[in-house]
């Protein structure tokens, strides 16, 4: 999700874990034997600034490796996770017998020629005759890989093996990674668009802004298949989703409402138009970036994307901590410490704060209390309650989305997908979700306003809210006929 992705990183000890947790530097016995790896915060775009504040990560990566690229003395938990028993996160497994002399005929040459040869006849029978109806790629070219910047295609490879299980693991989807070394937007599409015959769809991530937006753009008009850019939508799903439950335990009015989003990127600019189409005034939104406010007519790091969110209520002049006076709700898709204490004390009574900035937020839920008792903060992490996570949504949007063989993702379905996702925290949440994190309230309310992950019932929900908007739009090839028995073959899926 470019800045809204989380890396999880690995402490050497508890202790380590707990100064970790409060802001001190590692200082434990094991310190000798690493090397702290120090990540740029990122920008409003989803890339490394220099020069900025850093966030120190111990042991997410080994200090040889960091440093040089060279092997290291010794591994950590998510190194070995990675390498054993056998490299990588996932592999390909048949799905038809391949026991016999017959069975190989019919897998391959000459009983493969049939299959070929009706699909020639028909284009459409490829889903009847291939995984192309349950198969996804998941594409990058490595140029904003999670917090870490552009690292490259290489090396963003082990983020989309691991969204492609996320992939199969939540919603039974098939999804391979593709790494593509085209940092050249123009070249980048030219290699994607030709994908289309092995593929039900197409889900874009970790691509720097505003490269990204064109690329969508661009593949969306050139390609027979859903294309979705999950760092933009699945963000602004998942940030809608807990919006409307906030503003609703606030007692407020969307409508109404006064709300800053600190960050123009991929999903700054995604979640302000998702929430606008809800029924957000477009003159009560103010957005950021790093050139600061985004009024009428300035020229400096403007591109058509942001231009669309100019408002003439605010200067060059205005200041993140003015646009905040009175606002209902602030939103960070931005860097580490960017809401500072001016900002929440100019913040209107109960104030909704959604800090998604990883792996460190905008401000930490301790920090927004101790200055506003009175808000309700979500973030992007795993370790506190409202966690604005994308795979509460990309695995069971592509389900719907294959399953009803759409045409395209468009604002219907996502809109779906957040009223689905917003209605189902309103919900009593089942015991296994309540034991798979003891000790937290899931009461609707201040700390829970969207679900987890693993809330068995989004598999059930989101698909068949996101297949009901597919076929009212008209884009659904194949509606489902019975939504209540499709809810349950998709809970079989991943049972």
């Amino acid at each position: 999700q470019g800045s809204q992705s989380s890396v999880r990183a690995v402490w050497p000890n508890e202790a380590a874990a707990k100064a970790a947790a409060m802001g001190a530097k590692c200082s434990c016995a094991d310190e000798s034997k690493t090397a702290d790896l120090t990540v740029a915060q990122c920008s409003s775009e989803g890339q490394v600034l220099p020069g900025t504040a850093t966030a120190q990560m111990p042991t997410l990566i080994a200090g040889a490796a960091a440093a040089g690229g060279k092997s290291a003395a010794f591994s950590t938990p998510a190194l070995r996770y990675h390498e054993f028993p056998q490299p990588g996160k996932f592999e390909i497994v048949p799905n038809k017998a391949m026991g016999t002399q017959q069975d190989l005929s019919l897998a391959y040459s000459p009983g493969v020629a049939e299959p070929c040869l009706e699909i020639k006849r028909n284009p459409e029978d490829a889903y009847r005759y291939t995984n192309k109806g349950n198969m996804v790629a998941c594409i990058s070219n490595g140029t904003a890989v999670l917090g870490l910047g552009d690292i490259g295609a290489l090396a963003s490879k082990p983020v989309m093996e691991g969204k492609s299980v996320l992939f199969k693991k939540f919603a039974g989807v098939d999804c391979v990674d593709l790494c593509v070394d085209c940092p050249d937007k123009e070249e980048f599409v030219n290699v994607v668009k030709n994908l289309a015959p092995s593929f039900g769809g197409i889900n874009l991530e970790d691509i720097k802004g505003p490269d990204c937006f064109f690329v969508e753009e661009r593949l969306k008009a050139l390609m027979p298949i859903p294309v979705f850019h999950d760092d933009q939508h699945g963000t602004a799903i998942v940030c809608l989703a807990g919006l409307i439950n906030a503003i609703e335990i606030t007692g407020k009015d969307m409508r109404k409402i006064k709300i800053v989003c600190n960050g123009a990127g991929a999903a700054g600019i995604a979640c302000m138009k998702l929430i606008e189409a809800y029924g957000a005034k477009r003159e009560n939104c103010i957005v950021c970036d790093t050139n600061g406010v985004i009024y009428k007519g300035r020229k400096a790091g403007m591109n058509d994307f942001k231009a669309s969110l100019a408002t003439s209520s605010v200067t060059k002049e205005t200041s993140l901590e003015e646009a905040c006076a009175g606002a209902d709700v602030l939103i960070g898709v931005s860097k580490a410490g960017a809401f500072t204490p001016a900002c929440m004390k100019a913040l209107a009574p109960k104030p909704v704060i959604f800090a998604m900035a990883n792996p460190e937020p905008e401000i930490r839920p301790e920090a927004a209390k101790e200055l506003r008792p009175d808000c309700i903060i979500a973030t992007g992490r795993s370790d506190y309650p409202n966690q604005i996570n994308n795979v509460m949504c990309f695995p069971f949007l592509f389900r719907a989305t294959l399953d009803v063989r759409a045409s395209q993702i468009n604002e219907e379905m996502k809109m779906a997908a957040a009223t689905a996702l917003a209605g189902l925290a309103q919900l009593p949440v089942p015991e296994a979700v309540k034991k798979s994190i003891p000790g937290r309230d899931f009461a609707f309310g201040p700390d829970y306003v969207i679900p987890t992950p693993f809330d068995p019932r989004l598999i059930e929900v989101l698909p068949t809210a996101v297949a009901k908007a597919a076929a009212a739009s008209g884009v659904a090839r194949q509606p489902v006929r019975d939504y209540e028995a499709y809810a349950r073959r998709c809970a079989e899926l991943v049972a």
